[in-house]
């Protein structure tokens, strides 16, 4: 059974209730929608009946609780209607989770773009974004602010005080599996801009009120729907003539025209996140009422309450002062009651009163739901895999990175083979070797990717794992470019010059480098490979550096000045026979010492070029032809 195949079991189990109960809320929801139609027909009948007999008492109680019945139907239906829909949902997000356990990617949602800086260290090497990728397994969060936290983790490591309390928080939130799902649930209802819309929003609350500083147009727009008010009044009680309520309204409207353009402006840049920032509220209402331990969780949410504020009401406030900005889209009421009362003036000067009061908060408001959101991201993965290890930063002694049973969090549990894994001290490096297929790529990918996990406070993919605080960098999927005119061969001596200038740069700041690369150099011939591989590795042994290097190379360890850096690992395959031959087999564990078989032959006749391999090993003088 899978190590995580309870967690699937439970997430399952979790799903069938909630479509159960989803079922059972719409045979309800069916039965009252029935029995509203028919309480509306026996009203309707009840009515004719009045206009033939005249309403008597008997007739005005039943028609009176006939009315009565219908609308408690309707407040039922509709909230039997809510229910099933919740639970649908919930539904939903179970099965989601579930299909992340068993890594069935083409189940999963794709997650928002990322802007990923333009040749990032390793980001696109060790698959953190994309289809099958780390932030799908973890689930993109659903506010903009959650993304960005989640993403800053991926792409830069912390501190290991800060890992520390993630890890802690981690833990907690890992057993809060009704509060995860509750935010979930609540987060994807929220109809949430761009990052752009957002930061449009933030730029608007956190500027300084335009209205109020304008203390006298604040008073005209008070004064002059007043006066309006009282000399029509006048009017109609015949005390004036005149129609004098037309001079204030004309007055209203220059005042319109002046500065209607400025009003609309503000109020575009207040509703940039328009139909989103209300529902914050929600959110935040969840993560108030929780009761948490952990000291990041405690000091996020004393973030959301400062000064005595409640966030949650405060943004339910602003989102409803914005829709009372939205009459300005409706023409046929607007005119009139801007004509009469200025409405927009009124409608901004409680906006910029709000503005006054939480504008300068709702930036680290919205950032501290985000980091609680990414830590539930973290929480799933450390819920749905509880065989799986925190590990520990060792800030003394020499840098180095030390795990048991690491395996590549990506793939799923009954197929991913684990290894011990040791890199480092500076002075050596891992020398992975093997034959094609065999799992050198995967081990270096494995290694970074739970480096990447361990440095964002998430449990890794191994039974133990010690390491000291690092800089990830990694040269694996280098290509060439035809827009910059650079060969592969260029392309990655450019990566592994970038490579051994961070190594110098960390090393002067008093840090260390972990580098991972795979098949070094491979766009040039044998000999110069050999000769470059090794200059590039005794740059960065000379510089501290700690990490592994996966190739064919057999010959890269032979010779003086990296024999004794180079810590030799390799994979193994084993040829059986089988129905058309021979075959081939991985088990994928990684044994001590350098590989002492190739494959590359052997597989090429597995693909059905058996005979020219024959021709070309026994005559290597037979030119290469078409057949």
């Amino acid at each position: 059974m899978d190590s995580n195949s309870g967690k699937a079991g439970s997430y399952r189990e979790r799903a069938d209730r909630f479509r159960a109960e989803a079922e059972r809320h719409g045979r309800l929801a069916r039965a009252l929608s029935n029995g509203r139609a028919a309480l509306f027909l026996l009203l309707a009948a009840l009515l004719v009946r009045v206009e033939a007999a005249g309403l008597g008492p008997v007739l005005a109680g039943a028609v009176a609780a006939a009315a009565a019945a219908f609308a408690v139907l309707v407040v039922l239906h509709a909230r039997v209607r809510r229910r099933e829909r919740r639970f649908a949902e919930l539904q939903r997000v179970n099965e989601e989770w579930d299909d992340r356990v068993h890594r069935r990617w083409e189940r999963l949602p794709p997650h928002p773009p990322v802007a990923v800086p333009e040749r990032h260290a390793y980001a696109e090497d060790l698959d953190i974004f994309g289809r099958a990728s780390l932030y799908q397994l973890l689930g993109a969060p659903a506010t903009p602010p959650g993304r960005a936290a989640l993403e800053g983790w991926l792409l830069a490591p912390s501190e290991p005080a800060r890992i520390a309390e993630r890890q802690q928080a981690v833990r907690e939130l890992a057993q809060h599996m009704e509060l995860r799902e509750a935010l979930t649930l609540d987060g994807r209802r929220l109809v949430s801009g761009s990052e752009r819309d957002i930061r449009e929003f933030l730029g608007w609350a956190e500027s300084e009120p335009w209205l109020t500083r304008r203390r006298a147009l604040v008073w005209a727009a008070r004064v002059i729907p007043a006066t309006t008010a009282a000399l029509a009044a006048l009017q109609l009680a015949g005390i004036i003539g005149v129609s004098a309520w037309a001079l204030p309204v004309l007055a209203g409207l220059v005042l319109s025209g002046a500065f209607g353009g400025r009003i609309r402006a503000t109020f575009s840049r207040a509703a940039a996140e328009r139909g989103g920032i209300g529902k914050y509220s929600a959110l935040l209402a969840h993560v108030s009422g929780a009761r948490f331990e952990a000291a990041a969780l405690q000091r996020l949410q004393a973030e959301l309450t400062a000064n005595g504020m409640q966030p949650r009401t405060l943004l339910r406030r602003v989102e409803r002062l914005l829709d009372l900005a939205d009459l300005r889209f409706n023409g046929m009421f607007y005119l009139p009651i801007q004509l009469f009362t200025l409405w927009d003036f009124h409608v901004l000067a409680r906006l910029e009163a709000w503005q006054r009061v939480a504008g300068p908060h709702v930036r680290r408001w919205l950032e501290a739901y985000g980091e609680i959101e990414a830590l539930v991201a973290l929480a799933r993965l450390a819920h749905d895999n509880p065989d799986w290890a925190f590990p520990a930063f060792d800030t003394a002694g020499p840098p180095h990175l030390q795990a048991r049973a690491l395996a590549h969090p990506l793939l799923p549990a009954g197929t991913r083979v684990a290894n011990d894994v040791t890199v480092g001290p500076p002075g050596t490096f891992l020398l992975v070797t093997g034959s094609n297929m065999s799992g050198k790529s995967t081990l270096l990918r494995a290694i970074g990717t739970n480096v990447v996990l361990a440095q964002a406070g998430a449990p890794v993919c191994a039974r133990e794992m010690r390491l000291s605080p690092v800089r990830l960098e990694t040269s694996m999927r280098v290509r060439d470019s035809l827009e910059r005119g650079v060969s592969q061969f260029m392309a990655e001596l450019e990566r592994l010059r970038e490579i051994v200038d961070a190594a110098r740069e960390v090393r002067r700041e008093g840090g260390t480098l972990l580098y991972l690369l795979d098949e070094l150099l491979q766009g040039t011939n044998t000999a110069e490979r050999q000769i470059a591989a090794r200059t590039i590795l005794g740059h960065l042994l000379e510089q501290g550096a700690i990490g592994a290097t996966a190739t064919h190379d057999l010959a890269l360890a032979d010779c003086d000045e990296l024999r004794a850096a180079a810590c030799a690992v390799h994979f193994r395959e084993t040829i059986h026979a089988s129905g058309d031959g021979a075959g081939m087999s991985f088990d994928y564990r990684l044994r001590p010492g350098l590989a002492t078989s190739t494959n590359a032959l052997r597989l090429i006749e597995l693909v059905g070029l058996a005979r020219q391999a024959r021709e070309v090993a026994s005559d290597p003088a037979v030119p290469c032809r078409a057949e």
